[in-house]
């Protein structure tokens, strides 16, 4: 809201609660889904370390005109296909090494959702036409100030409906009245289901209480959707106390484009890790300012791989020649870490800081600078902490993907015979071993898939 660098202080002592917009379950996620999360994640080891309770909550949106068409090509309901590409998503961000947020669905709040535009229509801040309701945006003298933008320059446009029902063109939907085979819910104004902006406006008050933390989300939802969310919630709430800090993060991009499926510039959570190890994805992701886009491609993932085989192998040679760290982090690059992530959560330049460590470590292994051993089992217990805080797994399995699939593709073989002569009791305990070690099995009539759990 300011555009500038405000002091952190929590609405509640010793808590940080934060909201941020999450996904709506209907394919696969992408690598442009896990910016926000790997990000956050990070945002939420720091807020720990420095000995705050953190309540992070992010929503679903698994009813929406996407989900419905997915549901009409694959020929399951809706709430199928929430369930099905939600679940997927979750697996995708574990695999990532997300722990978990607090999720909330748009389908089990639509008590919280009614009510609150109930309240918004009795204090004159929206209108009922037929059996749908819009909200008036010129109702909200401030409206726009988020994205500084004037109600009296702006164009009704992308996810925005137009509808000569209207009283203003920019007047956004609150409840849509249902239309035949389509989801509903029974509301005062007929059957329906809620507009796109008032679900995160319920959600996170519901959840988190008005003058909550920080509110997040992708840079494309400052317009119309985060402009939106602080209209309706202002008018509900009668006052500015919706959320007090808005932090976003900036695109993953593709060919020049924002990753996205409406581009058909997408690559795939999955497709991604059976290439690139989960420590060069998390450097890749966190190695630009978390409001800035990123451009992927191959070359700069593989540049980030090696920078991760590169923390590792400097661990490896050290604690070959000084033996494992014992003693405390170094406290220079302690103090360097803790500016660079107070400063904005400013993750490239924690990372800099590793590879400080790194460097230094290094010349001390080559016996380039004297070999100090407390000195070095100090850094080496600083690369190790930090990387703990950007998630950054230094012990990870050091096949390669290429390797795994080689392994895989003999021992789902080696299954498969298993099975042919009926020795189901050992082609069970061979999927339940692997289950136990992250690998899931899945059989079907079209035979036998693996995944990372």
């Amino acid at each position: 809201l300011t555009r500038g660098y405000v002091p952190f202080h929590p609405r509640d002592e010793g808590r940080v609660s934060i909201y941020a917009c999450g996904v709506t379950p209907q394919a696969p996620a992408h690598l442009g889904h896990m910016r926000g999360p790997v990000f956050f994640d990070v945002v939420r080891n720091w807020f720990t370390r420095l000995g705050y309770e953190v309540e992070m909550v992010q929503n679903f949106t698994d009813i929406d005109d996407k989900i419905i068409r997915r549901s009409q090509e694959e020929g399951i309901s809706a709430e199928e296909v929430a369930q099905k590409y939600g679940q997927m998503y979750l697996e995708d961000l574990a695999s990532l090494g997300v722990k978990p947020f607090k999720w909330v669905y748009v389908t089990k709040n639509m008590n919280s959702i009614i009510e609150m535009i109930q309240k918004i229509i009795e204090n004159g801040n929206a209108y009922i036409v037929g059996g749908d309701v819009y909200f008036r945006v010129n109702s909200i003298p401030k409206y726009g100030k988020l994205s500084r933008r004037k109600l009296s320059e702006m164009q009704a446009g992308a996810r925005i409906e137009i509808d000569g029902r209207k009283e203003n063109p920019m007047d956004s939907s609150l409840w849509k009245s249902a239309k035949p085979g389509e989801p509903s819910w029974d509301s005062p104004w007929g059957k329906g289901r809620p507009g796109w902006h008032i679900e995160c406006s319920a959600l996170s008050l519901a959840e988190l209480g008005a003058n909550f933390d920080i509110h997040a989300g992708g840079v494309d939802l400052v317009f119309p959707h985060h402009e939106n969310e602080i209209a309706q919630s202002e008018a509900y709430l009668g006052n500015e106390g919706f959320a007090r800090i808005w932090m976003h993060w900036g695109a993953v991009r593709l060919d020049e484009k924002k990753m996205s499926k409406s581009e058909g510039n997408v690559l795939g959570v999955r497709e991604v890790l059976g290439k690139f190890s989960l420590g060069a994805i998390r450097l890749f992701l966190l190695g630009t300012s978390y409001r800035s886009p990123i451009e992927y491609s191959d070359a700069r993932m593989q540049e980030a791989e090696n920078a991760y085989q590169r923390i590792r192998t400097a661990l490896q040679r050290g604690e070959a020649l000084f033996g494992n760290s014992g003693s405390g982090a170094a406290e220079d690059k302690m103090q360097r870490f803790s500016e660079a992530m107070n400063n904005d959560f400013n993750t490239a330049g924690g990372i800099a800081v590793i590879f400080e460590a790194v460097g230094e470590l290094n010349e001390m292994v080559a016996g380039s600078v004297e070999q100090n051993e407390v000195r070095a089992k100090e850094l080496m217990s600083s690369i190790r902490e930090l990387s703990k805080i950007l998630g950054i797994p230094l012990d990870e399995d050091k096949a390669s993907a290429e390797d795994l699939e080689q392994v895989m593709g003999l021992i789902v073989e080696w299954r498969k015979e298993l099975r042919k002569i009926k020795q189901f009791e050992m082609a069970d305990r061979i999927r339940e071993d692997l289950k136990s070690v992250g690998i899931l099995l899945e059989d079907s009539t079209e035979g036998t898939t693996w995944r990372r759990a």
